[in-house]
């Protein structure tokens, strides 16, 4: 399948009234038959923000999640809730900023750390919601937001759950970060052979099939743990046999070739969940939604952008999102409008004919008109992150951040490297996001105790300064 006719600077630059507009004819609603749309959100771990061809990958190829983009639209000013993976995942099951609820202070979420928080089973989730609008729910692969017996997916919306439970799991051995297995199927644990993002495909293809026979609408969350370390392709099992007994992060390993077998081996499994819904007649009434739980991490590219995961400069919450809606987003369209994780929470109910709990309203909005096209309109977004106390906000083209003691103003439209600091020469623009930070900062939760950073700010800086292995401190897996 060959590459999408896109260059690594109109990846960036495309948009406008000619990229935004919909074909003639174009249906108003998605199953106009009446059938509620199936609906699969894809999530991939620590992808960056140009590591799938169609968003700039230069030097491998991810044809089937192209295939999406030549279907459906590309959003191309997408952010994460978070620089990290359980803050987002809390956002994007509530729609509402993580900050509200006590596990999105966890930042980040350590199962042995925090054995007792977790999302409420009695906090309206968008599977829940969409159970409740008559949907089989089901995900496929990780969770991350709270441990058995008080959390878990089968307590907060989800029919059905096959996949782990914390942060990060070897491709093979199939341990967590605690060095024990942590594989799913309910609350059952199962030990099956094989190479982890192929057996979460397989499993979301059963998934798929299921429902079909059963001719109920679904929803499928499909959380790869890939590209997130260890560094595994899937020709790498003696690498798991070699790190075997060891803390499940190898600072030593990884390269740009075996990262680059991750997210295709990941780009071979969304292809075969595409083969699947085909195969079975659902493709016209399926949404696919494909994106990161936040920026990539060493061996990401996250062109045109600086920083990384754990960090609030671009590249560390600038993520890949693109979606297929049949009869709503135009094939090959591109969207300038400025999203966020919990974007899709309201967006999704209201194809599926719902709406979030009124008890607690979405802090996202329903993307709906600019997935049909209608113009960007600007919006204002917030991000805060314990480590280096690090505080955000977008508001049109202009950036607010604040790392520790030094404060930036940006236009990451013109400089997306947020190379330009402009506090100074617009001082007046500096000054009301800075209070409009903290305007809003006031109406959500505070911030955990600074002791509990403790080892996650030695992380950040070790990663920036070169340290050697044993000069970090360990990850727990996020």
């Amino acid at each position: 399948m060959s590459k999408l006719n896109v260059t690594r600077r109109n990846v960036v630059s495309a948009g406008g009234v000619g990229a935004l507009a919909l074909t003639t004819g174009i249906a108003r609603a998605a199953g106009q038959s009446g059938r509620k749309p199936n609906i699969i959100y894809i999530m991939a771990d620590d992808l960056g923000y140009a590591d799938v061809s169609c968003y700039g990958r230069r030097d491998f190829d991810t044809p089937h999640i192209d295939s999406l983009a030549r279907s459906g639209m590309r959003l191309m000013q997408a952010y994460a809730n978070s620089a990290v993976c359980s803050s987002t995942r809390t956002a994007l099951i509530t729609g509402r900023y993580q900050y509200r609820l006590p596990i999105g202070l966890e930042e980040p979420l350590a199962g042995e750390r925090s054995p007792h928080v977790g999302l409420p089973p009695d906090h309206p989730t968008l599977p829940s919601l969409l159970r409740k609008a008559g949907y089989g729910t089901a995900l496929v692969g990780k969770w991350h937001l709270g441990e058995l017996p008080d959390y878990g997916p089968l307590k907060s919306g989800y029919d059905h759950f096959w996949g782990f439970r914390g942060g990060a799991l070897d491709y093979f051995s199939h341990r967590g970060t605690g060095n024990s297995e942590d594989l799913w199927d309910d609350d059952n644990p199962i030990h099956p052979a094989g190479y982890l993002t192929e057996l979460l495909g397989a499993q979301a293809c059963k998934v798929v099939e299921h429902y079909a026979k059963e001719a109920r609408p679904f929803f499928l969350s499909l959380h790869f743990n890939a590209p997130h370390w260890p560094w595994e392709g899937p020709e790498d099992e003696t690498e798991s046999k070699r790190i075997a007994g060891t803390p499940l992060r190898a600072f030593d390993a990884g390269s740009q070739k075996t990262y680059a077998q991750m997210v295709q081996a990941m780009d071979r499994e969304v292809g075969r969940v595409l083969a699947t819904i085909d195969r079975l007649g659902l493709g016209s009434n399926t949404i696919v939604v494909f994106t990161s739980d936040n920026g990539g991490e060493r061996f990401a590219d996250t062109w045109p952008f600086s920083g990384q995961k754990t960090e609030l400069l671009e590249g560390g919450i600038r993520v890949p999102a693109i979606i297929r809606w049949p009869g709503v987003t135009a094939p090959g369209s591109v969207s300038q409008q400025m999203t966020i994780t919990m974007d899709w929470v309201p967006t999704l109910l209201a194809a599926a004919g719902t709406a979030p709990d009124t008890a607690y309203p979405s802090d996202g909005i329903d993307l709906t008109p600019h997935l049909r096209g209608a113009s960007a309109k600007v919006r204002k977004l917030y991000w805060r992150y314990k480590a280096n106390r690090q505080r955000a906000m977008r508001d049109g083209d202009f950036k607010y951040l604040r790392i520790l003691d030094n404060s930036f103003l940006f236009n990451v439209v013109d400089d997306p490297l947020e190379r330009a600091n402009l506090k100074d020469r617009q001082r007046d623009v500096f000054l009301r996001l800075e209070a409009e930070w903290k305007a809003w900062n006031a109406q959500m939760l505070p911030e955990i105790d600074a002791s509990f950073t403790e080892g996650v700010t030695g992380k950040v800086q070790a990663d920036h300064i070169g340290a050697q292995p044993s000069d970090r401190k360990a990850d727990p897996g996020n």
